[in-house]
């Protein structure tokens, strides 16, 4: 959805007067006040002058701060590519890519698929010689199989298909792991990891979920391939992608009770590759004593793996074509026929 401006109201902003769309470091900002006039938002003021929460009639709530290149999208942070501006005015600006590639694929109801989501592959994270983090004796190639198998037990309970990358302790190469889930045309690719810090290790927790950076734009993260990077087969299905991202991780945080890390952008081999929308998760941290109990046990990774399985048919419900209508029965009653005794 693309939209033209020329001088626009504005909103979120000390002095009401038009104000016009700007250039800042070679890249095109909007006025936020104008955006959100165009799409029936208004300010839902919050005593903060280097914030600028919108809301709607929907119930939709965004919410941006100065410099910051995080925005809170219905409760839920959403990696930007670009920060938030805030002249001396109080007028906030932002990107126009960061309204194309990332708000408005989360806020507007994204087009129907052709196809039913049917084919789930999952990728356990690491394997064999490659053990991942090692945290006090626990490697976590042994928790992302753990999860996988518990996530497909899940899966397959709610009537998908699903294949894995690697179904016991084995290393497998990245290419293989989007070759694997391409070669069975799956419609769904889910990557599992667990993360680890060695800085406020007592602090930082909760899941991060990544998925495919647009092109011309830098990761949220350092790893994978850099900035600006050529187009790629995942980002054919950037936007699906990112919606999928939106309702696996808004679920992780919301049915664990977790610490919001995050929905980002990354150029991981796996997410580059795949040519289905595809995520990478890393559902929490060993280095965090708390945290890293919880995904030792059994249970919380069976809680994990319902969140991730609720994520996926909340994305199923929004992208799926909608079932054929069924004609009505009759009503009335077949005309009595006289049978011979």
């Amino acid at each position: 959805m693309k939209f033209r401006f020329a001088w626009l109201p504005l909103l979120c902003a000390v002095v009401a007067q038009p104000v016009q769309a700007v250039v800042l470091n070679g890249r095109d900002y909007t006025p936020l006040a104008g955006w959100a006039a165009a799409n029936q938002f208004h300010e839902a003021p919050d005593g903060s002058r280097e914030r600028c929460t919108l809301t709607n009639r929907a119930a939709q709530r965004l919410t941006f701060e100065k410099n910051s290149v995080t925005a809170e999208i219905g409760g839920v942070k959403v990696a930007l590519s670009f920060p938030v501006a805030l002249d001396k005015s109080g007028v906030f600006f932002i990107a126009r890519f960061d309204l194309a590639k990332t708000v408005e694929p989360l806020i507007f109801a994204p087009p129907v698929s052709v196809k039913k989501i049917s084919t789930i592959c999952l990728d356990p994270g690491h394997g064999g010689k490659d053990p991942g983090k090692q945290v006090g004796g626990h490697d976590e190639k042994a928790y992302t199989l753990l999860l996988a198998d518990e996530l497909r037990r899940q899966l397959i309970a709610a009537g998908f298909t699903v294949v894995q990358t690697r179904t016991k302790d084995k290393f497998v190469e990245l290419s293989e792991r989007s070759a694997v889930a391409n070669r069975h045309n799956a419609d769904l690719f889910v990557c599992l990891h667990f993360n680890a810090t060695e800085a406020a290790k007592n602090e930082v927790a909760g899941p991060q979920t990544y998925c495919i950076t647009p092109v011309g734009a830098s990761s949220t993260e350092a790893a994978g391939r850099g900035a600006g990077h050529s187009l790629c087969a995942g980002n054919r299905v950037e936007m699906k992608s990112l919606q999928l991202a939106y309702q696996v991780h808004r679920a992780l945080v919301k049915n664990l009770g977790a610490s919001d890390r995050s929905v980002r952008r990354a150029r991981f081999e796996v997410l580059c590759e795949t040519t289905m929308p595809a995520v990478y998760i890393e559902g929490g941290y060993l280095t965090n004593p708390t945290e890293a109990r919880k995904i030792y046990d059994a249970n919380y990774r069976k809680q994990m793996a319902a969140a991730i399985v609720k994520g996926i048919v909340n994305y199923q419900k929004l992208t799926a074509p909608p079932l054929p209508k069924i004609k009505r029965a009759e009503t009335n009653p077949p005309a009595a026929t006289n049978h011979p005794k």
